[in-house]
């Protein structure tokens, strides 16, 4: 995108969104993010340094782009959970994809896309904490403080704040579609 290039608003299924972030404006998040990441464990020796857990599907974009911006050998593994459909959460997490590495005595940090209500984090910092990480972090690019409904969640790495309005784009999706646009849409309001 130019700098003169003017977004459009866009149509996800039955629903209209219009520009929010621009991919610079993520990019620049994401350099902040790991900025900080780099700062905190980028000089400690290998067997310190944490593991990354991509929590899919939404966080894979920022996931590839911040692990691209992280500055020391880091290992990534992934993990599929799903909280969403439509626009509202469903209060109930399920598993697709579990962890299939060994997080016994290291630092975690989950890479998430947003957190709003925190339901899905919460839940899933419990179900990690059974297999005894030393620490559990976070590193979400957005966050929606008005909707979070677990202040004591371990926000470590907040890319932006945002207001409590359904977001697509940069790998966040409305029932599957919406994640292959580079920059992030809010949904328009209904007028």
């Amino acid at each position: 995108m130019t700098p003169n290039t003017v977004l459009e608003r866009i149509k996800v299924h039955d629903k209209q969104f219009v520009p929010y972030l621009s991919q610079q404006q993520i990019q620049a998040a994401t350099a902040n993010i790991a900025k900080q990441i780099n700062h905190d464990y980028g000089k400690l020796p290998i067997h310190e340094q944490p593991l990354f857990i991509g929590i899919l599907n939404g966080s894979y974009v920022f996931a590839a782009d911040l692990m691209r911006a992280i500055n020391f050998d880091a290992d990534i593994s992934f993990m599929k959970v799903q909280s969403y459909v439509g626009t509202q959460s469903t209060q109930t997490l399920t598993t697709t994809i579990g962890l299939n590495k060994n997080i016994n005595n290291r630092t975690v940090i989950l890479i998430e896309d947003i957190v709003d209500t925190g339901n899905t984090l919460h839940r899933l910092i419990q179900n990690l904490a059974q297999y005894q990480p030393t620490t559990i972090k976070i590193a979400t690019l957005l966050y929606k403080p008005d909707a979070c409904q677990h202040p004591n969640l371990p926000l470590d790495y907040i890319g932006l704040s945002i207001p409590n309005k359904f977001v697509v784009g940069y790998g966040l999706d409305y029932n599957g579609l919406g994640r292959t646009y580079p920059h992030i849409y809010q949904l328009a309001s209904e007028d």
